[in-house]
This record gives structure tokens, C-alpha cells and sequence, in this order.
């Protein structure tokens, strides 16, 4: 299959050219504030330059958060216009399983940390079994201390995204050596990493219903952070 990624879940977006298990190519870009405009040329500059016309692609991939509100929504409406209008699979992908995805594969325990603005980041772990990653915990919002209560005791744990680069000082604080961040060029998401993700999913028939197909926003109150979090944790939305 020849799968098509966008990624604009973060300032740092990008595209990705997936076909016979390797990527074709990738592109990389920060733009602050993400527009359609700028991403569907970016689209079309990519699709020129591999010799690949849009009825070529055989299934789209995007990062369906959670991240930026703004970058989420650009990006899954983007994916869904160019879905429908060439009846090829769309598959969403967690942008944290993507930047879990990204750590070397001598980490035992990884957590994948974006900010979230007003002081929060949203978070998940993620534990490699064999050569999978499986998740150990499910996706939160929620401050920095709050994560950090939750993986004390599942360590060394590689740290790794844009929101474990902003609060590294926090975290080497409480947890020091047992908690490594991963080079600084992993902490950004990898689109051809995304494409990775969506190819397995759309490989085995498995897709999103693009008319009902959302973005993963992540706030809100619909499930409590665990016990271990302690009193006075603030709520987090879990998703699957």
C-alpha cells in the first residue's frame, strides 16, 4: 500500500510518504499556527517531487491527537476532505503512541508527554514487551506532578516529546537519573512514524468511519486520574 501521514497536532507539522514498508519521503515543518493552505501545499510540493498523483495514494493516515485544537482540527479535516474525495481508508493515529513509537528500543518504560498549555501536558506510558510497546497506562491532561506520581515507581522511564523538553528541569528534579529524556531531534513527532502506525491498522482492513471520524481532544472531566495520583489530582478524559 501507498499511505499518505499528515501530522499537525503540534507547531512542528509534517507529511509522509509510506510504501513497501520504508518511507518514500518525509517532510518537516514549523509554522507557529497551522493553516490548511500551507499544508495542502506542502501536500502537493510532496507529491510532485515522488512523481505520486492523489489517486496513486491508497489509504491516508493522520495524527488525530491529542495536541493543538487548532493543528487537530486542520488535520483531521484535511485527511477526511482528501479520504472522501478519493473513497481511499483513512486511519487515525495517537500522536502519543507515535512519539512512544520513536524511542530507542532499549527503553523498558517510555512516556510520551506533550504540552497542553495552562500548565499541563498529556501523557500516557507505554511498556515494551518483547519488540512491542504496549500501553500501561491510558492517555491523560494533566500537570506534570500528577504524571510523575504515577510512573515513580515504573523506572528508569525514557521521557520523550515537546512536553518533557519544556519541564525536563521538573522532572530530573523528582525522579534524577531514573528518568532519561531521549535526544532532543526524537522529541518532535516523526510523520513517517506516524505513517508506520496508520499502514498497520489500514493493512488489516482496519479504518475510521470518516463521517463520524474526530480529533482526539483529550480535555474535560469524563475519568478521574487514578487513586495513586493522590487526592486533589485533576481530571484527565482517557482515551482508547
Amino acid at each position: 500500500m501507498r499511505i499518505l501521514a499528515l501530522d499537525t497536532a503540534t507547531e512542528v507539522c509534517g507529511l509522509a510518504l509510506w510504501q513497501e514498508n520504508r518511507v518514500l519521503a518525509e517532510r518537516r515543518f514549523t509554522l507557529g499556527v497551522t493553516h490548511t493552505k500551507v499544508i495542502m501545499q506542502a501536500l502537493q510540493t510532496l507529491l510532485r517531487e515522488t512523481g505520486t498523483e492523489v489517486s496513486d495514494v491508497d489509504g491516508w493516515v493522520v495524527t488525530r491527537g491529542p495536541g493543538s485544537f487548532t493543528g487537530l482540527r486542520i488535520g483531521v479535516s484535511t485527511a477526511k476532505g482528501l479520504a472522501l474525495a478519493t473513497g481511499k481508508p483513512l486511519a487515525g493515529v495517537s500522536t502519543l503512541a507515535v512519539l512512544a513509537h520513536q524511542a530507542p528500543r532499549d527503553a523498558k518504560w517510555v512516556c510520551p508527554m506533550i504540552d497542553a498549555r495552562r500548565h499541563q501536558v498529556y501523557w500516557s506510558l507505554y511498556q515494551r514487551h518483547g519488540d512491542d510497546l504496549v500501553p500501561a497506562l491510558p492517555e491523560y491532561a494533566g500537570s506534570v506532578n500528577e504524571a510523575l506520581s504515577l510512573i515513580a515507581d515504573r523506572t528508569p522511564c525514557l521521557f520523550i516529546g515537546n512536553g518533557a523538553r519544556l519541564y525536563a528541569g521538573v522532572i530530573a528534579a523528582q525522579l534524577g537519573a531514573k528518568a532519561p529524556l531521549t535526544e532532543d531531534a526524537l522529541h518532535d513527532l516523526q510523520p513517517g512514524m506516524a505513517a508506520l502506525l496508520g499502514n498497520r491498522r489500514l493493512s488489516e482492513g482496519d479504518s475510521e468511519d470518516v463521517h463520524r471520524f474526530v480529533p482526539a481532544y483529550l480535555r474535560g472531566a469524563d475519568a478521574q486520574l487514578p487513586a495513586a495520583a493522590g487526592t486533589g489530582a485533576r481530571s484527565g478524559k482517557k482515551t482508547q
